[in-house]
């Protein structure tokens, strides 16, 4: 998975925090969590605020 799997990302997030709100993660815990999944292959570097923001709505969307 890349920065850009958006959906994919908010998926496996949901999967693996399941208890976890997604309104409350700020972006320091996203992005590593994100970096932590098993999948996720992509350069930390490529992630910014909006890229955060928009994996954090879709995980939102995804817990609904």
């Amino acid at each position: 998975m890349k920065w850009t799997d958006i959906h994919d990302i908010a998926i496996e997030l949901s999967d693996t925090y399941p208890d976890k709100d997604p309104l409350t993660v700020n972006f320091v815990d996203l992005r590593k969590w994100v970096m932590d999944l098993p999948e996720f292959d992509d350069d930390p570097d490529r992630c910014g605020e909006k890229i955060l923001e928009a994996i954090q709505a879709a995980w939102i969307e995804e817990s609904e």
